[in-house]
């Protein structure tokens, strides 16, 4: 039984991570892409678009953040926690929670981010505009990160060590 806690809370840390990640990972290559066909043309806009397409990029970090939180609560690093097959399904629950909202709105903000970085293409002056149309939908990343921040935080283990 204190295995499969366990198992569950790594399982997920990793979806956390890898969701969170892939978002992130798509959202920037949108980006990107579309800030190189502009930096054919345009090439004094780099540090504008630099910004703009690194945005998408931050749920990667949120992601990574929750599951790093996760492997520490359940004492990975430092020998291991009794994990109760319920708090399992709660940090598990915590890491789909932040995987899916960093994959969703990894790939819409890459969406948004492109557009900016064609509309900066036209005209340099909208840069800012850009950037905060981007982070708007960056809010529900952040939504996704505090409410697995507190779920993850608020979870009570066994608190004796595995194997003790």
């Amino acid at each position: 039984m204190l295995e499969s806690g366990i198992v569950l809370s790594i399982i997920g840390a990793v979806i956390a991570a890898a969701l969170a990640g892939i978002g992130s990972g798509l959202g920037v290559y949108m980006a990107g892409s579309k800030a190189a066909g502009v930096l054919a043309e345009k090439p004094d806009l780099f540090g504008k678009l630099l910004v703009i397409t690194a945005l998408p990029g931050s749920q990667g970090v949120y992601g990574l953040l929750i599951a790093i939180l996760t492997l520490a609560k359940i004492g990975l690093f430092s020998g291991g926690e009794v994990v109760p097959v319920e708090a399992g399904y709660q940090i598990l629950w915590a890491g789909i929670l932040m995987g899916v909202a960093g994959l969703a709105s990894g790939l819409l903000q890459g969406r948004v981010a492109a557009a900016g970085i064609g509309a900066v293409g036209k005209d340099g002056s909208v840069a800012g505009k850009a950037i905060v149309l981007s982070v708007i939908i960056e809010t529900y990343a952040i939504f996704g990160l505090l409410v697995a921040l507190l779920v993850v935080n608020s979870i009570q283990l066994g608190g004796a060590a595995v194997g003790a």
